[in-house]
């Protein structure tokens, strides 16, 4: 039986009753559920909602469950930074795709170009009028006004940073925490400059070298999968570490069948940076998809994630690995099947 010891590094995050210094990454799409971030906490940990591609009515609608179990959460949230598609880069990659679409009967030729900003203001609404303990954004940094807003509002204010140049800028902007996030992390990078795909620093080596420019307290994401990744990153200076690929297939996850088929299939040996879904680099495990049009997507997000969207969506309802974003993190090997706690109790077992 695991006992709960005092072991996070006195920062911010104690203050919210955190007992063990690991997190639970927001993961949009379908993997982060309510029952996640609830388990993460019950473990002692904290756990973020992912409010990423939700409307703002399904993401109240999860921090509403949240609540319900009195426990302390996260929420994510995109920050604005789009990177325009090129029109005919677009144009030719839905046609290079088009095969894919007609699998499912769907013609990516006719898709229109959409560039939103996932109903950013309005979910900066949502959490300035029922605050939440803990907003984190990723992608960008808000308007110093809006850190300001959620500060008085008594929100933990977490900025996403991939570099020593963003963690600066973000603790001038007057964040209060920063998760800094190394290229062996699953899902999209939080780059702020997404054009270029971000150098391949070692977790450790980045947060040494973040903690020279910042005094913030640090939390540190990127393929952490075990006990010995997780110490590594603690010495290296985070006050707390952040998983979400090590969570993928654990049993309050939101993953659908065919992710955590392919999470667990011995022959998938490889994870690769790609913008082939959405048009930002983001590390998934290789499947005919990245293999066939990493080399042909360009840039432009949120317009390539619209775009492959449908398809995306189809695949998974099809229980076809081959066509969906199987996003992943260098560590993906050791996710495992079984109750989240177990799995972030394992983490901290030589802390």
């Amino acid at each position: 039986m695991f006992r709960r010891r005092r072991v996070l590094m006195a920062s911010p995050l104690t203050d919210l009753g955190v007992e063990i210094p690991v997190l639970a990454a927001p993961m949009a799409g379908s993997p982060t559920t309510p029952e996640l971030v609830i388990a993460a906490a019950g473990a002692g940990g904290l756990g973020f909602l992912a409010g990423g591609y939700k409307t703002v009515e399904a993401l109240g609608e999860q921090i509403a469950r949240a609540r319900s179990a009195d426990v302390g959460f996260g929420v994510n949230l995109f920050a604005p930074n789009p990177v325009p598609v090129d029109p005919g880069a677009f144009r030719a990659f839905a046609r290079a795709i088009a095969p894919e679409g007609r699998a499912y009967g769907l013609d990516t030729t006719q898709t229109r170009i959409v560039e939103d900003d996932d109903h950013w203001a309005d979910k900066i609404d949502l959490l300035l009028s029922c605050p939440v303990p803990v907003v984190s954004f990723t992608f960008g940094i808000p308007d110093p006004a809006v850190i300001a807003a959620f500060r008085a509002a008594g929100t933990l204010v977490v900025q996403t940073v991939t570099s020593p140049v963003e963690a600066r800028a973000a603790a001038e902007a007057g964040v209060d925490v920063l998760a800094v996030q190394a290229s062996a992390a699953g899902g999209h990078s939080g780059t702020w400059t997404p054009q270029r795909t971000p150098r391949a620093v070692p977790l450790p080596d980045l947060l040494r070298a973040v903690r020279k420019e910042v005094s913030v307290p640090l939390v540190a994401a990127g393929g952490i999968a075990t006990p010995d990744t997780m110490t590594e990153a603690l010495a290296a200076g985070a006050a707390a570490v952040m998983v979400g690929t090590v969570l993928l297939r654990a049993d309050e996850a939101g993953t659908s069948a065919p992710y955590r088929a392919a999470l667990a299939d011995p022959a998938r040996r490889q994870t690769v940076v790609t913008r082939a879904f959405t048009g930002r680099p983001a590390r998934a495990l290789r499947n005919d998809f990245t293999d066939r049009y990493s080399d042909l997507a360009p840039d432009g997000y949120p317009a390539l994630h619209h775009l492959t969207s449908p398809m995306r969506s189809a695949a998974a309802a099809s229980n076809d690995p081959e066509r969906i974003n199987l996003w992943a993190g260098t560590g993906y090997r050791h996710a495992t099947a079984e109750p989240a706690a177990q799995i972030l109790h394992r983490l901290v077992s030589r802390v």
